[in-house]
Formats: C-alpha cells, sequence, structure tokens
C-alpha cells in the first residue's frame, strides 16, 4: 500500500540508471540475438535502456504505475507528485536528504524503514477516477506482485506461450528462488530446448542439469554483445557506446 515508506523509497528507484546488462540485452534485441526478455525485476530499467515493450514482460509487475483496488491505474510520477502536494512536511524531508547528498536504503518493493518518525501524518489522497465514479478510495498499491502474493493470471500465460514458442532460453542473474521464474525454466527443460544459465552462485534448477556459466553477467554479455553486434545505424551504435560509459 502506498504510504510514508514507499513514498520515501521512490526518488531512488526513479534516480536509478540502466546498466551495463540492461544495455546490452537491449543492444542483443536491436541486432536480432534476443528476441524476447521476461524479468522478475520492477525498477523499470529494462524499459529504460530501449528495450521494447511490446518484446518485455515485466512478470512481478514496475514500481512506476500504481492501482487501486478497483484496478485504476495512475502513473507513478503523478502520484508523487500529489502526495508531495498532500504532504508538505514529507516533501520537505526528502528534499532535505537529497540537499545533503543523502539516502534511504530502498527495499525490493520500493519501500525503505525509517525509525525514530511517526507515520501517522501521512495523508494518502483517493484514487482520483473512483472519486469521479462518486466513492472514496485510498487503498492504492504498486502494481507489483509482493512477496507471498500470485503473478497475474495473464502475465503467467504470457510468460509461459514466451517460452513454449522460443527455440532457446537464456537465464541471467537469477536463483530462481520464486516459483514463477522456476517454473519457467523447468518447461523449457521439459521441452527440451537449449538453455543456459548465466549466474554466480547456486540456483533453484541446479538439480536440472542445465549448463551454467559462473561469471558476472556485466561483464560476460558486454563482452558477448561486442562480438557479436555489428551497429549498422545510429541506435545501434550509440548502445555499443554505452557498454563503455
Amino acid at each position: 500500500m502506498i504510504r510514508a515508506r514507499s513514498y520515501l523509497g521512490y526518488p531512488p528507484v526513479r534516480a536509478a540508471r540502466p546498466n551495463v546488462s540492461h544495455y546490452s540485452l537491449t543492444a542483443l534485441h536491436h541486432h536480432g540475438f534476443v528476441h524476447k526478455l521476461i524479468t522478475q525485476n520492477v525498477d523499470g530499467l529494462h524499459s529504460r535502456s530501449g528495450f521494447p515493450m511490446e518484446d518485455l514482460l515485466e512478470l512481478h509487475g514496475t514500481l512506476f504505475v500504481v492501482r487501486c483496488r478497483h484496478g485504476h491505474e495512475i502513473d507513478r510520477d503523478e502520484f508523487q507528485n500529489i502526495l508531495s502536494t498532500m504532504n508538505p512536511s514529507w516533501k520537505a524531508f526528502v528534499d532535505e536528504m537529497a540537499a545533503r547528498g543523502e539516502s534511504l536504503r530502498t527495499n525490493p518493493d520500493g519501500d525503505v524503514e525509517l525509525e525514530g518518525r511517526s507515520y501517522h501524518d501521512f495523508v494518502v489522497p483517493p484514487c482520483p477516477t473512483c472519486q469521479n465514479e462518486g466513492r472514496i478510495e485510498t487503498i492504492i498499491k504498486p502494481d507489483i506482485v509482493f512477496f507471498g502474493g500470485s503473478v497475474p493470471e495473464h502475465k503467467k500465460e504470457r510468460s509461459l506461450y514466451e517460452v513454449e514458442t522460443a527455440n532457446r532460453f537464456l537465464v541471467i542473474a537469477t536463483t530462481m528462488a520464486t516459483y514463477s521464474a522456476y517454473r519457467l525454466i523447468q518447461l523449457a527443460h521439459e521441452q527440451k530446448k537449449p538453455t543456459l544459465i548465466l549466474n554466480l552462485g547456486p540456483t533453484r534448477a541446479d538439480n536440472l542439469e542445465i549448463t551454467k556459466i559462473e561469471l558476472s553477467c556485466g561483464e560476460a554479455l558486454k563482452a558477448v554483445t561486442k562480438t557479436l553486434c555489428l551497429p549498422q545505424d545510429t541506435w545501434g551504435k550509440e548502445l555499443l557506446e554505452k557498454l563503455d560509459e
């Protein structure tokens, strides 16, 4: 649910920038080596790197959209501005931290832990669409799958379809601890699709005896991208340049 901790945690999420792994995958897609991408991340960095949304499935959702209980969608930046207007003291707190160059550690769900301050004065505005429909709804949440929650059925079905129609499967930087991720590699394995895991450390799929390379995904993807991609247009050249920034 949107609350003070989520309000405080959003600025670092919004300020985050794609890294070499994100740009490598976008470059590989641009040059025809990667066709579809399924990500468990909710930070929006794959789309920020330029990966086309029509070929990207954010399996666990995104922190850049919030929804009320009736399913109405609100842009997170827009909602953050509304929260700032309704909570001037909290906005001043955020601005003061930014001026000092400080930030709070953001959890994967976009929240932060802040001790020693009461949250009781934090005001959550009602959903604008619900207001227009004649009701007040202040339970508004980031459009993500929280721990213990289930992936929406339409995303589950699409993820399974993407695996079933793929001719090979590459798993990058995940332990596959969640079943929503593990069942995809399990399906690829059952269908005998060529599969490779690129990850440092053990994974839930190690028992499947799938080929695994234990290297830093950033360095490995960067090397592969520079070897395979021969840019012929401006966007391709820009993507390759970003690998060295």
